[in-house]
């Protein structure tokens, strides 16, 4: 069985649109046709949200989306990267990585830079290859089996273990706390869901996730037992190195530091293969084309990423008035990039609702672009998934979907909940 692929560009009226309502976003359809109303009719659109005096611009041309990624000056993220209203207090306690611009950004980023740099990924290479073909080997001979579980799903939190230097037994309890501190819209994986009364006990927690306490006791206890060691593992990095700033990290900055290395180590990863595992099966003539020829993985793999999209959006505040797009956007205002938006541009991707494995150039915004803020373990994921795909496709002569394939309730996460396969061995 096959999904159906539906006529994504199928008109919708601009008053349908709501970006806002995670509900709009569980059916893989309905985001799709929002973008292409928005870029065709509205590309810099005021969108409201529940609430009093509440609301954002939503950006959804790729052109205006690379401008605000790149100007942080003008558009910061340390009001905050997600749609939710946070106040001074919040941010004092909640921030991290991502919320922060300037010197201290560049030094917080610098203490792990160099470790998702080419040259220790490219060591990873063997090991990588050998953690592919275990998960394989394991998925594969069952047959049927839902592939975010066996595939995508336990191949990136393998890989995370290692960085972390934590056991394997612990996997599921990484994949646990990333379900449910970034599923926090969707009541299959949240304890508390975001827009609810009961979250306003956890206001000062990422993602108001009460998930994130157990992910800070299990770094305490980490940094505790690495602290003065000479652990070449993240943790062992963030506890005994200073950052260029001179300014060493608190245990507030370890906390949200290591809360961002276990959401965003494995969630992304984990989604982008999967919805590349279900773009292969629903086109199974590209499926065919790097079949007799694994020399167009790589490139697959950048459409692999512009098709996936596993981020929606990414949200700056306006530092200053500015007219973007035609419109006044005033100081203060919320500016949201919708990356997945962009990643299906017209004026940039010929044809860009075409999957296309041998697409160049391919100038997609998954990771954002030439910003600060560019994705610090990119080519991580672009490793995990080139080796990923190098191992499975020679190994299998047809997979099939087998049942209903579930979205994350989310506008931030475009995730895959499950993938039903039957598979035949090559």
């Amino acid at each position: 069985m096959i999904p159906l692929l539906p006529d994504l560009r199928e008109p919708l009226p601009l008053d349908g649109v709501d970006l806002a309502d995670p509900d709009n976003f569980t059916d893989g359809i309905t985001p799709w046709r929002m973008f292409h109303t928005l870029r065709h009719q509205d590309p810099v659109h005021w969108q409201p949200e529940p609430g009093p005096n509440s609301g954002f611009w939503a950006l959804t041309r790729h052109r205006d989306i690379v401008r605000v990624d790149r100007d942080t000056e003008t558009f910061t993220s340390a009001r905050f990267v997600n749609l939710e209203e946070v106040d001074d207090d919040q941010i004092k306690k909640r921030a991290s990585l991502l919320e922060m611009d300037g010197v201290r950004h560049r030094a917080l980023r610098g203490l792990l830079q160099r470790h998702f740099g080419a040259s220790v990924i490219n060591g990873y290479a063997d090991f990588l290859r050998g953690l592919t073909a275990r998960t394989l080997d394991a998925a594969l001979v069952k047959g049927a089996f839902d592939f975010v579980e066996e595939i995508s799903a336990d191949f990136p939190i393998n890989v995370l273990a290692r960085l972390l230097d934590v056991p394997e037994e612990d996997n599921q309890r990484l994949i646990a706390w990333g379900n449910r501190i970034i599923g926090n819209t969707d009541p299959d994986y949240a304890d508390v869901l975001l827009h609810s009364v009961e979250s306003e006990k956890y206001r000062d927690l990422p993602f108001r996730s009460p998930a994130s306490l157990e992910v800070f006791a299990y770094g305490r206890d980490l940094a505790r037992r690495r602290r003065g060691g000479d652990g070449t593992d993240l943790v062992s990095r963030l506890v005994n190195e200073t950052p260029r700033d001179g300014v060493p990290l608190s245990e507030r900055d370890f906390d949200n530091y290591f809360l961002l290395l276990v959401v965003a180590g494995n969630e992304t990863t984990r989604h982008a293969i999967s919805h590349s595992m279900l773009a292969l099966i629903q086109h199974p003539e590209q499926l065919d084309r790097l079949r007799r020829d694994p020399s167009l993985i790589p490139v697959a793999v950048e459409e692999f990423l512009r098709w996936a999209s596993p981020v929606y959006h990414f949200r700056r505040t306006a530092t200053r008035d500015v007219e973007l797009g035609g419109k006044r956007i005033r100081e203060g205002d919320k500016v949201v990039m919708w990356y997945a938006s962009g990643n299906r541009d017209e004026e940039v991707f010929g044809d860009p609702y075409a999957f296309d494995v041998t697409r160049r150039p391919n100038d997609h915004v998954t990771f954002g672009k030439g910003s600060p803020h560019l994705c610090l373990g990119n080519l991580l994921a672009r490793t995990e998934m080139r080796i990923m795909f190098e191992e499975l496709i020679p190994r299998i002569a047809d997979i099939r979907v087998t049942g209903d394939v579930p979205r994350v309730r989310s506008n931030f996460v475009n995730g895959i909940k499950r993938l039903p396969v039957e598979v035949t061995l090559a």
